[in-house]
Parts: C-alpha cells; structure tokens; sequence
C-alpha cells in the first residue's frame, strides 16, 4: 500500500465515524461484524461469507419467525439450527467456493423492518464466525465503541505507515534484510517437506515439491503446484497457515509469477509469513486457494527448521 493511500484511509476513517447513513458499525461480541437494518432500506442484501464445515452464527436483537426461514439450497447445508433470536449455518463439503445462497429471514413482531435478506458466500476457509444483526436504536455505548474502533485503526494505519517510510529508507537485498533484524548469525534454515506434506487438493491440483525456510523472524513455504490437464489456469489468491491447535500466523504475502497452466511442467507459490522463533511449533496446515473459484489446495504436517 501506498504512503497516500494509506493518507486517504485514515481520512475515510475518521469522516465515516460520523457517517449517519452507515449501516455496518462495530458490534458488541469481539471479532464479530455488526450490520444494522433501516426501514428506509428494507430490500437491501447484506452479504455474509461462510465456508464449508465452518460454523456462522447470526445474531438477533429481535425474535426470529422460526418457521419462515428461507434458505436457498438448504440441502447444501449440513447444519441449519434456529433458534428464539440466533441462526447457525455450516455449510456441507458440497458447498462449492464461490456459489451463493440467498438467505431471507422474517421477524415475529412484525415492525419495520419485518424482514432481512442475506446473500451467502461460499469461500474456501474464510468464514465469518459471528455477525450481529440490529434493528432497534443504536446506544450511546454503540457509538463510543464505534470511535474506540476508528482509533484503534487509525493508530494501526500510523503505524503501518510509520513501517513502510522505514523500508523506503532501509537499503535492499541481503543488507535489507540484516538492517531489518530478519537475519540472525545463524542466517535462513531450509528443509525439504515433499515427501513429509500430506496433501489434500480440488479438482486437479498438487504440490510434487515442498521446501520451508525460517529466518529468525520469518518463515516462508515454496511449494511448486501442478495443475490438471483439461483444467484452468490457477492462481493462487490467498493463504492460512494454521497450527494444529488452530492458531494461524500472519501472512505477509502470497507470491506467484504467473497463473500455472494446465497440463504445463507446473508453477512456484511462495507464501511468507509472521513467526519470532518461539511461535514457530509445528506441525502447520497450509491452505491455498483461487480467487473466486472451487480449486484449493491444503498441505498438511508442514514444519520449520
């Protein structure tokens, strides 16, 4: 991102806090995202993304009328459990990445708004686990959470910027990485993982050669992914890294040259991620999608040096 880029966001910021028309503000369970209806919008389609075997939980500030539900689909879903003010979706391993399910859900005491359309997103392994749904006034606590929020992402946006000035300034390649603190005397540690991976891929795609690295601050996967004759080129779009106990590391960037090629002698994935010495235990499952598409790719029992 860009050092004006990132100006114009923390002006979008700190203007859309005192937005009237917003309708999505923050909610009161953390990690949750808050929508809220209006009246004067009754027909407008909130999207909410789920993946397939992962639990979506939406919550009502209003009672639900439990018997008309409208799920599109609804043999997709392996779970569809509704309760007094609560609905909780998991879709079925058959939920294709990038389908959409229309959701429409009715409210028992029959005020404006009486009911809320939701469209559902099928991704790969970004669901979202909570969403809170109003439709009564926003609390004055609503709205001192709001601005605790803008500030904390404002704060957050000073300091990436504050992070890239650094690296404008620091000097590239080896002395870079030195200047940095990414290397320490004992320099990047390497493995070969091609035959310790266990592989679990989409419609066409594998991984015959896997490497990991580890520097003192970072770690890095470079996998080389082969794609089924007959097929799409496929691109890798996104990641997680997740520990055994689900805890994920922050990737940094997902690098690929060019998509890969059906049937060609294949293509390198490099994903780079977070890890100070101490968090790096394994083993890892690294997970690999396309964007918008069915085809992923998961490498399981992944470690470091």
């Amino acid at each position: 991102m860009s050092s004006s880029s990132l100006f114009v966001l923390l002006g979008l910021l700190l203007v859309g806090s005192s937005a009237a028309a917003q309708l999505e503000v923050s909610s009161s369970v953390p990690g949750a995202r808050r929508i809220e209806l209006s009246p004067e919008e009754a027909g407008r389609v909130n999207e909410v993304v789920v993946s397939p075997g992962l639990s979506t939980m939406l919550l009502f500030d209003s009672e639900l009328q439990r018997e008309s539900i409208e799920l599109e689909s609804r043999q997709r879903f392996s779970l569809v459990d509704v309760g007094q003010a609560t609905l909780r979706l998991v879709p079925s391993v058959s939920a294709t990445p990038g389908e959409r399910f229309k959701l429409v859900v009715r409210f028992r005491d029959g005020a404006a708004p009486s009911s809320a359309v939701f469209l559902l997103k099928v991704h790969p392994a970004k669901a979202e686990a909570t969403i809170e749904v109003y439709r009564a006034q926003r609390t004055i606590e609503t709205y001192q959470q709001e601005v605790r929020d803008a500030r904390a992402e404002t704060f957050r946006c000073q300091e990436e910027l504050a992070r890239l000035k650094s690296e404008h300034k620091a000097p590239g390649g080896l002395t870079g990485i030195l200047f940095n603190g990414g290397l320490d005397p004992l320099g990047v540690a390497g493995q070969v993982l091609t035959k310790a991976v266990t592989i679990t891929s989409a419609n066409g795609l594998r991984s015959p050669i896997v490497n990991s690295y580890r520097s003192s601050t970072l770690v890095a996967v470079d996998a080389w992914i082969d794609v089924k004759t007959g097929t799409l080129p496929w691109t890798a779009e996104g990641a997680t890294l997740k520990g055994r106990s689900g805890e994920a590391l922050k990737i940094l960037r997902v690098w690929q040259v060019t998509p890969i090629l059906p049937g060609s002698p294949g293509g390198r994935v490099i994903v780079e991620a977070e890890a100070p010495a101490a968090a790096v235990h394994g083993p890892f499952s690294l997970k690999l999608w396309e964007a918008d598409g069915p085809r992923s790719i998961t490498l399981g029992n992944v470690t470091f040096p």
